[in-house]
């Protein structure tokens, strides 16, 4: 690769920079989430500081063996963005691939097409592994690696600098040569139009905007006795679990999301499907409401919903469900949906102070969904 080759690819140019991308630079640095994302951006952002990287850093970047494209309209060549690659090592022939898009041309697939278009033109050249890291909560950018063929691979801990100070985890997404092409399958994909629902109760994915009722839902002590440990939670790990409710769903760790009522827009609870067993196609369903909304079959709706998507999209094959043995109201939930309980596997979970607690398991198969 050079730094005066154009590669024109998946809807997008990549090109070198000119003088005329300096305002168009100062719009996609300068804009918040660039700010907030991209580690050692000046603040506030110039053109003096765009200047700077058309005639000093980018060049920089290919003498020391990596690369720095300017992403650009193939129609108008107008810059849309940057793409590039960093921190080569060339013994083990790996790089790390960064972008960022003006805040105009977002929303039309022009990163994961720059990043799509400079992989495999670093493949071409002889790289074998390529890794983009993100923030926990750029989920933008995730669902860009994702998009352009990137596999989640683990977290790089304390791998980022926050502006202010102190440093954060990062997400590692990795592409090899080898790689089939194309998007990423994911295990939890996205809800159909954003929410499953059966016109009485809806269920969408957990927000950051819901920590206040998540923290009332789950500190309530008939919530917390059916927790293992049976600990309340601290308002920080709830907030930071609403934060990062879209990143752990991508990551396909685990899908949580918020219980409504249809009819008022009001929060009735929250409902988990995880996936606890991959090569055998098991996943694992947990559910509470809060007192208001309970006696009214609103679980039984919930738990039936968050089933038949994981029979369906997310294609399990069998579901589980832990209770503790005293929580008869969630056992005949769970029976009502056509779980049947089969095993009680003795001091299975923490309890308090070392105490071990039983756990009372249901198991639903596809054809027992009622």
């Amino acid at each position: 690769m050079t730094p005066h080759e154009i590669v024109e690819a998946h809807g997008v140019r990549l090109r070198p920079f000119r003088p005329e991308d300096v305002a168009d630079i100062v719009d996609g640095c300068a804009d918040p989430l660039a700010q907030r994302f991209i580690s050692g951006l000046p603040s506030p952002y110039t053109e003096v500081d765009a200047r700077w990287w058309i005639d000093t850093a980018a060049p920089a970047v290919w003498t020391g063996g990596g690369a720095a494209y300017a992403v650009a309209d193939p129609t108008t060549d107008r810059l849309l963005g940057t793409v590039g690659l960093s921190n080569p090592i060339p013994d083990r022939r790996q790089a790390e691939i960064g972008y960022w898009v003006r805040p105009a041309a977002r929303g039309r697939g022009v990163a994961a097409g720059a990043t799509r278009a400079l992989s495999e033109h670093a493949f071409a050249a002889g790289t074998v592994r390529l890794e983009l890291l993100t923030h926990a909560e750029n989920t933008p950018s995730q669902r860009v690696a994702l998009a352009a063929g990137f596999r989640h691979e683990g977290v790089r801990r304390s791998a980022g600098v926050h502006r202010g100070g102190g440093r954060h985890d990062l997400l590692a997404w990795v592409r090899l040569a080898e790689d089939p092409p194309g998007p990423v399958a994911r295990l939890l994909p996205d809800l159909p139009d954003g929410v499953l629902t059966d016109q009485v109760v809806a269920l969408r994915r957990l927000a950051p905007d819901d920590a206040d009722v998540m923290y009332r839902l789950h500190s309530r002590p008939e919530v917390v006795a059916n927790q293992a440990p049976p600990v309340p939670p601290a308002r920080e790990a709830i907030e930071r679990r609403c934060r990062l409710a879209e990143s752990t769903w991508l990551t396909s760790q685990i899908a949580r999301l918020l219980i409504i009522d249809m009819a008022t827009g009001e929060p009735a609870g929250s409902c988990g499907l995880s996936y606890t067993e991959v090569s055998s196609g098991e996943g694992s369903i947990g559910y509470a409401l809060l007192p208001d909304w309970r006696g009214r079959g609103y679980a039984t709706r919930a738990v039936r919903l968050l089933a038949g998507w994981a029979f369906g999209p997310a294609g399990m094959a069998r579901l589980t469900a832990g209770t503790v043995p005293e929580n008869t109201a969630s056992h005949r939930v769970l029976e009502r949906v056509g779980f049947q309980r089969e095993a009680l596997q003795r001091g299975r979970l923490p309890g308090v102070a070392g105490a071990r607690l039983d756990d009372l398991t249901f198991a639903l198969l596809p054809d027992e969904l009622r």
